[in-house]
């Protein structure tokens, strides 16, 4: 196993989507730790305050080349980053050893037309909150004593797939922007692989968000991670699931919330047949009985998110993925 270090440049990050077609920025092999950058608004870096901007953000922002810029999403991701002897139809296991923010400052944004309320919030605005670091916590609004504990997150974690420009707004099987704040440092995420390489890329870093996301944007956050990626054989996924310390989480895609529910539900009945054996009518009955549904996000047009998250502590014997 070898340790590597990601640092996010204008050679090694990408704008807007996934694409199967650029060129690595590192290359590994399964087991391999990696300690990753990735910054976060290049779309406002023009209108950041000057402690958000950091020599090698600007450099970026101003410099990135064309070949870098995939697609129509407003995303920095960090990669891609290629496991040897990873092929279609293996699964990646990427672990979240370590996540903390770069930077003692975010930003959230209400960009028009979008988020749950766009007829009522039809003006763009943006701010910047400070992190407190040492308290790991944001106040907001500012003397306002609502303290927000930070709870770092990326919000986007995917692989490519033959598609080569697959925009990096909507989350997919693929992973992609899943903005699902459960994926904090101790969890794992499972996805399943489509192109050699899996080609996997990683940004959108939040230090807090409420399920939903509702306005669009969380507290967007430049951020360090520590991640490991390892090569899964031996599991066959066609969507991603995830464990974290206390959960295991199915999730469901859809451009409506009906939609993603049931594909949600219909994800957790097959891992529970799969994974506990149990018949896809005790399934519905357990997933009706003990499994919580919750709304991940609601603004990565054209897909919604939905997560179902399944108590590890009633399962026994433990379900070892």
């Amino acid at each position: 196993m070898t340790h590597h270090s990601l640092k996010a440049t204008k050679k090694t990050v990408h704008l807007g989507g996934f694409s199967h077609l650029l060129t690595p920025a590192l290359t590994i092999d399964s087991g391999d730790t990696i300690d990753v950058e990735t910054f976060t608004g290049y779309y406002i870096y023009d209108k950041a305050p000057p402690e958000f901007l950091t020599p090698e953000f600007v450099d970026i922002c101003q410099n990135l080349p064309d070949e870098r810029k995939i697609a129509g999403g407003p995303h920095l991701l960090t990669g891609p980053i290629y496991v040897r002897d990873a092929e279609p139809g293996d699964v990646l296991e990427v672990k979240l050893e370590a996540i903390a923010p770069r930077l003692p400052v975010g930003f959230n944004a209400i960009r028009p037309g979008w988020g749950a309320l766009p007829e009522h919030f039809t003006q763009p605005a943006l701010r910047f909150i400070p992190l407190d670091l040492a308290n790991n916590i944001a106040e907001f609004p500012a003397n306002s004593r609502i303290k927000i504990p930070l709870k770092p997150f990326f919000g986007i974690l995917g692989v490519a797939t033959p598609t080569s420009d697959r925009n990096s707004i909507p989350p997919g099987n693929y992973g992609g922007n899943i903005d699902n704040r459960e994926l904090q440092a101790g969890s794992r995420l499972f996805l399943p692989i489509y192109v050699p390489g899996a080609l996997f890329s990683l940004g959108d870093g939040h230090s807090a968000q409420g399920d939903g996301e509702v306005n669009v944007t969380a507290i967007e956050t430049s951020m360090n991670g520590k991640i490991s990626l390892k090569l899964r054989k031996d599991l066959s996924l066609t969507t991603p699931i995830a464990e974290t310390p206390t959960d295991i989480i199915t999730m469901g895609f859809a451009e409506t919330l009906d939609a993603a529910l049931e594909q949600a539900l219909k994800n957790m009945i097959d891992f529970l047949k799969h994974f506990a054996n149990l018949s896809a009518e005790d399934a519905y009955v357990l997933c009706s009985l003990a499994v919580n549904f919750r709304i991940t996000q609601v603004v990565n047009s054209p897909q919604k998110g939905v997560h179902g998250m399944l108590p590890k502590s009633i399962l026994s014997p433990k379900i070892i993925l």
